[in-house]
């Protein structure tokens, strides 16, 4: 058996990287790895296909950064079935049909980018969702009402197209075909888990999506809690254990979102494979759990909730993920990030993001008591504008 992990852009956290000193599992040398000039105490492997295939061994753990790594795994692991299943998975037109035998009655429909034009949705019920049938960070999502936001949905995608294929590799986000589907009425979750080396599934976070507004997809919160893990997790568990039977999932990390309607009924949104909460945000396991959920993955480890849980109390700890708003010129701005960090009541860690190459400037962990929830709900719905300064140092070309 291999235990290996992959890192790729955009972003490895230095959690991730001490947790890489500590552990005996091997790391795939590659360009982002000269990059980051990882430490001499990390074990590299060059060519791992040679070893899992005089092991014939399907057996193997293998963890990812980014999604970016997936085309490196369809290229060199094709003799094992771990491809087969992650296209399963990034295809949400394939991934909808694999849950027909759950959902009968869940309406989808994938159509082609250049076919959106023609589309009647009055033939259509709405609300919908619009998505790519390939894609990631609710880039080109859209929750559509009526037709005037179609109409305006179509424009903006068009822009977005743009951005898409300069930026990110198809296998990650492709924006030739998109998905329509109906809108899931309900609260939104995410999940961390994995499938041990007996097909089990093992919950290693659950955190809540929060929304400013009914028309809201954005990422910019999400929480968990000892009442949000005491309340769903048994739930979950029943879903992903019908979810693994049906495609026979075994050694396989993921990252799940879902709906939850008013009768605890659970409708799956989409699946990322071969990995936790993306940018390294599953650290956050850590900070409110003690989980270090690449630790368990690579041991096989369950977390004993009962104990985990026994001595917390209404402490919520969130995610928030400060996105670049759509017109501001990254050329002309600079963030002030100890104002940010002063914006919390106990602020856990801010990681600063390069945000000339990325469309968010940075990620917050917070531990939040009830009674300052206000700064929950503020932030979720700011602009993020009061963090942002206009460049007091210019440089010369």
């Amino acid at each position: 058996m291999l235990k290996m992990i992959i890192l790729d852009k955009p972003y490895v956290s230095s959690f991730l990287q001490k947790t890489l000193e500590e552990m005996n599992v091997n790391v795939l040398k590659n360009e982002f790895t000269k990059e980051l000039q990882l430490s001499d105490k990390i074990s590299f492997v060059e060519k791992p296909s040679s070893i899992m295939m005089s092991a014939k061994d399907n057996n193997n753990l293998i963890y990812c950064t980014s999604e970016n790594s997936i085309d490196w795994i369809m290229e060199n692991l094709n003799f094992l079935d771990l491809p087969e299943k992650i296209k399963v998975f990034k295809d949400k037109v394939r991934f909808r049909e694999l849950l027909k035998e759950i959902y009968p009655d869940f309406f989808y429909k994938e159509i082609k980018f250049e076919e959106l034009d023609r589309v009647n949705i009055v033939e259509l019920k709405m609300p919908f969702i619009l998505k790519p049938s390939i894609g990631f960070f609710s880039m080109g999502v859209y929750k559509l009402n009526n037709t005037e936001e179609w109409n305006k949905a179509l424009d903006e995608l068009k822009q977005e197209v743009k951005q898409f294929n300069d930026n990110f590799p198809l296998e990650v986000v492709n924006p030739d075909k998109f998905i329509i589907e109906e809108y899931i009425d309900g609260q939104e979750f995410a999940i961390d888990a994995y499938y041990n080396n007996e097909g089990k599934p093992i919950i290693l976070n659950i955190l809540k999506h929060l929304f400013s507004s009914d028309t809201d997809v954005s990422d910019r919160i999400y929480i968990t809690s000892k009442e949000i893990m005491e309340r769903y997790q048994t739930v979950f568990l029943d879903f992903l254990s019908k979810m693994g039977n049906l495609i026979s999932l075994k050694n396989f990390p993921v990252h799940i979102e879902v709906k939850v309607d008013s009768k605890d009924k659970v409708i799956p949104i989409e699946v990322n494979p071969m990995r936790f909460a993306g940018w390294c945000t599953t650290d956050m396991a850590y900070y409110a759990y003690g989980i270090n959920v690449y630790e368990y993955f690579f041991s096989q480890k369950e977390p004993d909730w009962d104990k985990i849980l026994k001595d917390k109390k209404d402490e919520i700890y969130s995610i928030v993920i400060a996105d670049i708003p759509k017109d501001v010129d990254v050329r002309e701005i600079e963030i002030d990030y100890e104002l940010l960090a002063a914006y919390f009541s106990n602020p856990l860690e801010i990681r600063r993001i390069d945000y000339q190459k990325h469309p968010v400037f940075g990620f917050i962990f917070a531990e939040t008591k009830p009674n300052y929830w206000s700064e929950i709900d503020s932030i979720l719905k700011s602009d993020l504008k009061e963090f942002i300064r206009p460049l007091t140092t210019r440089k010369t070309p």
